[in-house]
């Protein structure tokens, strides 16, 4: 049985006072916490019988059957799927020798957690490992970023820094998309640096357009056609990591 205290718990997990306090977060339906199970630490699991029995082997360190109407009560979402889950947040400590030669994400104030999730999502599908995140763009554990990530909040690490002290000290090359830079298409990209993507509304801030090594441009096709003015920062990001990752082992580092 799935307690009324429990739920109230699980629901106090929506807020980021209290997923900070406690250093958790909560996953809701069966793929995403397949996808999660494997690879970060469980705290609670709340499932029916039948999820239960389908997956004899899981391990949390509390583990309650509930009925369908008591995971609705206590899930975000109108329709859940047979289970609910909580986890432990992973603490990743910035190793800047190990940034140094790879490729990596880097959010300027990116504000929607729908956004982000899809972003740590593309990350991971692109083999990058770190995204590092400015104190003011939305918390990677917020529910619907969680949701959107569809497990790679397992596999992508994600830290909260100050962006330009990070550029300092890593001494590598920063890449930022802006309507005056160049081609991308045309552009020469190296197999390690920094990808910088910015506020949905207001682009990279002129405090850390400053840092940007080069400026990069995503053309609109055909050229000269109109449209819109700008693209989602979550399809810029695929966009943008697609072309530098096709390229990289025809590049020199």
């Amino acid at each position: 049985m799935l307690s009324k205290a429990k739920t109230k718990w699980i629901h106090s997990l929506e807020l980021k006072k209290f997923r900070s306090e406690y250093r958790l977060f909560t996953a809701e339906g069966n793929k995403l916490a397949e996808e999660l199970l494997p690879l970060l630490p469980c705290r609670f699991l709340a499932a029916t019988p039948e999820w239960l029995e389908a997956h004899p082997g899981v391990q949390a360190e509390e583990i309650v059957e509930a009925s369908y109407d008591e995971l609705r009560r206590a899930c975000t979402q109108a329709s859940p799927q047979g289970v609910i889950a909580v986890f432990h947040q992973p603490d990743y400590p910035l190793d800047m020798a190990r940034l140094s030669q790879t490729l990596s994400l880097a959010l300027d104030n990116v504000q929607d957690p729908g956004n982000l999730g899809t972003i740590l999502r593309t990350a991971d599908w692109f083999g990058i490992e770190h995204v590092l995140c400015s104190p003011g763009t939305a918390d990677a554990f917020q529910p619907k970023a969680i949701q959107s990530t569809m497990g790679a909040i397992g596999r992508v690490q994600v830290h909260y820094v100050d962006l330009e002290e990070v550029f300092e000290k890593s001494g590598l090359p920063v890449f930022g998309t802006f309507l005056e830079g160049e081609d991308i298409y045309e552009a020469e990209l190296p197999g390690r640096g920094i990808i910088l993507m910015g506020n949905e509304g207001k682009g990279i801030s002129p405090r850390l357009a400053a840092k940007v090594s080069r400026k990069l441009y995503i053309p609109n096709f055909p050229a000269g056609r109109k449209g819109p003015e700008s693209l989602n920062v979550s399809v810029a990001t695929a966009i943008v990591c697609s072309e530098f990752l096709r390229r990289k082992g025809r590049t020199v580092l």
